[in-house]
């Protein structure tokens, strides 16, 4: 009945939306979806450690995930404003309408049989062209904000987005200013906070390369909320090594409830927690041959506020290729190794390779959307099972430190 009653409601707004004007209405989007299994047909397990940029997504996503995105544009004495609404289907499994068995193999009791999600990602109204500044555009509402991603491990290494208000495409010192605060009540409301992000980007620094710094502070409204502050310097180069390709270079450092992506962190975080990161991310597209790496190193002091502190460090080095055998048929493959060392512990290893023949609309490593066949291997040591909790690192409790997975996936946006 829950999910029926979200379901007209956000189809009531929907309607809204596309009925306020005879003008078209822009329609958008994003969806992965496919079925799969392990080896001996158990539940389909997924590789990774946890963490950012820890786990890569090629033949190695258990999830059934969707964005929908219905926007219109007005202009009204000079005036132009737009009103966006994006809504999410999410579930945990392949099939959204799974039941969900417990660890007994049975039907779980007292609880629903649909276990998939619907929600809200993005609500707001922007607009630009008032009298006061008419080049700088302000909006309120949920966006998703300042993101800057790399895709092979579908990480936003910069993620702004909230519930907040801003201005952003202010012309200062030969760049873009943005400024935006924002408000965090929902995800625990015990522990309110506040946000404010000072985000400078397009400044050119060297021949097709701009450089992007963005500050964050924040604060936990409560009574052992901790402040916090975050900075990343952000290199974005085009033409990379003269092959037409493109690298980009964070610089990242948080502390306190700050998060490394410009976001929240912990809100009740000590105010002596410290992260750094670095991430390289090269992409390219040579004749047939395209693709994306990354790099990662990410060493994490966290502070118990006892005098204690405990370190943590990760490390992520993998790629994704791509190889068009046609225009329309290329052959995918990813490979990485994925480690995190903390104090007085082992160290959790990783490596994962996947194989995808493919069908795409074009011979380019972006082009979507693509229909994949797959198949995953990897291979963890004991540390990484243990940190994984009870069931290990795959979910099964099956103590097992090696695993295959197969499947189909579609993946498109448009």
């Amino acid at each position: 009945m829950k999910s029926q009653f979200k379901l007209a409601t956000v189809a009531a707004a929907m309607g809204l939306l596309s009925a306020t004007s005879a003008q078209a209405v822009d329609w958008g989007g994003y969806f992965r979806t496919g079925p799969g299994a392990t080896s001996k047909d158990s539940s389909r397990a997924c590789y990774g450690l946890g963490g950012e940029g820890m786990k890569y997504r090629l033949g190695n996503e258990c999830d059934f995930y969707g964005e929908f995105l219905l926007s219109q544009g007005f202009k009204a004495d000079g005036v132009e404003y737009k009103a966006a609404l994006m809504t999410n289907l999410y579930s945990n499994g392949t099939d959204t309408g799974a039941v969900d068995r417990g660890l007994s193999g049975q039907p779980a009791t007292n609880q629903s049989l649909d276990h998939s999600k619907l929600g809200i990602n993005q609500m707001y109204v922007e607009g630009k062209g008032y009298d006061i500044a008419p080049n700088t555009n302000f909006w309120i509402g949920k966006r998703f904000y300042g993101r800057a991603d790399v895709h092979i491990v579908d990480t936003f290494f910069v993620n702004l987005s909230g519930v907040g208000a801003g201005a952003d495409s202010m012309d200062v010192g030969g760049g873009k200013l943005a400024i935006a605060a924002f408000r965090s009540d929902s995800a625990d409301s015990t522990k309110p906070g506040s946000r404010v992000n000072v985000d400078f980007s397009e400044l050119v620094v060297n021949p097709g390369g701009k450089l992007r710094i963005v500050g964050t502070i924040t604060k936990g409204d409560f009574t052992d909320g901790k402040n916090g502050f975050g900075l990343t310097a952000q290199h974005n180069q085009d033409n990379a090594l003269g092959l037409g390709g493109t690298n980009i270079l964070w610089v990242q450092y948080a502390q306190g409830s700050a998060g490394l992506n410009g976001n929240f962190g912990n809100l009740g975080a000590n105010s002596g927690n410290k992260s750094y990161r670095i991430v390289e991310s090269p992409g390219w597209q040579v004749g047939p041959f395209g693709g994306q790496g990354m790099v990662m190193f990410q060493h994490d002091k966290l502070d118990d506020g006892l005098g204690n502190t405990t370190n943590v460090k990760s490390v992520s080095v993998g790629g994704r290729g791509s190889y068009a055998l046609t225009k329309n048929f290329k052959l995918v493959a990813e490979a990485a190794y994925v480690q995190k060392k903390p104090d007085d512990s082992d160290t959790q290893k990783l490596a994962k390779f996947t194989f995808a023949p493919t069908l795409a609309t074009g011979p380019g490593f972006w082009n979507r959307p693509e229909l994949r066949l797959y198949v995953t291997t990897a291979k963890w040591n004991n540390a990484a099972n243990a940190a994984s909790g009870a069931n290990g690192l795959t979910g099964n409790a099956d103590g097992k430190t090696k695993g295959t997975s197969y499947g189909a996936q579609a993946e498109i946006w448009f």
